[in-house]
C-alpha cells in the first residue's frame, strides 16, 4: 500500500504513522513538488493535492483533507468511484474563532485608526466605541467554526442567533437557531453578522446587495468561509456610503485581491489575506494530523472514517 503524506510532518509524527501502517509505503511531499505520475500510484493521500492530479487514477481508495472545505476535489471525474474523502472538520476552530473575535474588537474599539494614528505621531481621542456585551451576533453556518465563536461571543456577553443548514438541537451557546430560510429576518437585528459558510453554489453571493441593506448602519460583517459568498463591489458600496458599520475579512473574491481592487482602501475595513487557518497556530497543525492519523487507523481497520465529506453538499455527512 502506498501513502502519499502532503501535510509537514516532524519525526514523531512519522513514526506515529509508520506504527499504524508499519507494512505501508509512506512518501512524503510538500504539496506542490507532486506530479500527475506520484499522485496516480497512490492508494491513500493524506493532505490537499491539486485535484487535476487526482482525476483518472483507479488506485486511491481514501484522501484525507487537510483543509475543511472540499472545493474541486467533487467534481465530477476527480475521485474515482468507491473512493472516500474525509475532511479536517473540527481543527480550524480555535485559531479562526479568535481571529475572528480579534478582528470584532480592532473594530468596536477603533484600534485600527488608533494604529494609523500611532504611525502618524497623532495623539487623538477617536471618540465613543461599542461593546460586545450586549450585542446581537448571528452566525451563518453553524458549524466548527461558527460554534466556536459564537462561544467566545457569548461568554463576553453577546446573544447569539444561529444560521445552520439543517435542523438540529439548538446548543445552550446559542440563544435562538434558525434554517437559511430565516436569514432575511435576522439580519435586521444583528450587531455582528459572521460567515463561516463553505463555497458551494447555495452559498454563492449569499450575501448580496439586497440582505447587506437590511443590516444594521453601525452593524459588522466578518466572512473567514469563502469570498464568494460576499458581493464584492456591493460590500464595497456599503462601506464607502456607510451604510453598515464594518466589515472584517479574512477571505475575498476574488483572491488574491488585486492591488488596485477598490476594497483596499474602504473605510473601516479588516483585511487579512486567507490566514486566520492554515498552519499559523501549530495547535491547528496538531489537530490536523491528529484526525488523519485516527481515520488512518480507522480505515485499516475497515472502521467507519471521521468527517467523511457528503458528495452532494460538500459538507461533512452528518451521523
Amino acid at each position: 500500500m502506498k501513502i502519499l503524506v502532503t501535510i509537514p510532518v516532524q519525526e514523531r509524527h512519522r513514526k506515529r504513522f509508520q506504527n499504524i501502517a508499519p507494512e505501508a509505503e509512506f512518501i512524503y511531499r510538500a504539496a506542490g513538488e507532486t506530479d500527475r505520475e506520484l499522485v496516480q500510484d497512490m492508494d491513500i493521500i493524506i493532505g490537499n493535492v491539486n485535484p487535476a492530479l487526482i482525476a483518472g487514477t483507479q488506485n486511491l481508495k481514501w484522501l484525507q483533507l487537510n483543509s475543511a472545505g472540499t472545493d474541486g476535489y467533487l467534481a465530477e471525474g476527480i475521485l474515482p468511484p468507491g473512493a472516500s474523502l474525509t475532511n479536517a472538520t473540527g481543527a480550524y476552530g480555535l485559531a479562526i474563532s479568535e481571529h475572528m473575535l480579534g478582528m470584532v474588537l480592532v473594530l468596536k474599539k477603533k484600534l485600527d485608526r488608533y494604529m494609523k494614528n500611532q504611525l502618524d505621531g497623532v495623539w487623538k481621542d477617536e471618540g465613543n466605541v461599542t461593546s460586545v456585551w450586549g450585542s446581537t451576533t448571528l452566525i451563518i453556518g453553524l458549524g466548527d467554526i461558527g460554534s466556536q465563536f459564537a462561544i467566545r461571543m457569548k461568554a463576553l456577553g453577546s446573544r447569539i442567533i444561529g444560521i445552520r443548514r439543517t435542523r438540529a438541537q439548538r446548543p445552550e451557546f446559542v440563544d435562538e437557531l434558525y434554517q437559511p430560510d430565516h436569514l432575511d429576518a435576522c439580519l435586521p437585528q444583528a450587531d455582528i453578522v459572521a460567515m463561516c459558510l463553505p463555497g458551494t453554489r447555495e452559498t454563492q453571493q449569499i450575501m448580496n446587495r439586497q440582505r447587506l441593506g437590511k443590516m444594521k448602519r453601525e452593524a459588522i460583517l466578518v466572512n473567514v468561509g469563502r469570498g464568494t459568498a460576499v458581493d464584492t463591489q456591493a460590500l464595497t458600496d456599503a462601506l464607502r456610503e456607510g451604510s453598515i458599520g464594518g466589515a472584517a475579512l479574512d477571505v475575498t473574491d476574488p483572491e488574491p485581491l488585486p492591488p488596485d481592487h477598490p476594497l483596499w482602501k474602504a473605510p473601516n475595513l479588516i483585511l487579512t489575506p486567507h490566514v486566520s487557518g492554515q498552519y499559523h497556530l501549530a495547535e491547528t497543525h496538531e489537530r490536523i494530523l491528529e484526525i488523519a492519523a485516527c481515520n488512518l487507523e480507522a480505515f485499516l481497520k475497515g472502521q467507519p472514517l471521521k468527517n467523511v465529506v457528503d458528495p452532494a453538499t460538500g459538507y461533512r455527512a452528518l451521523p
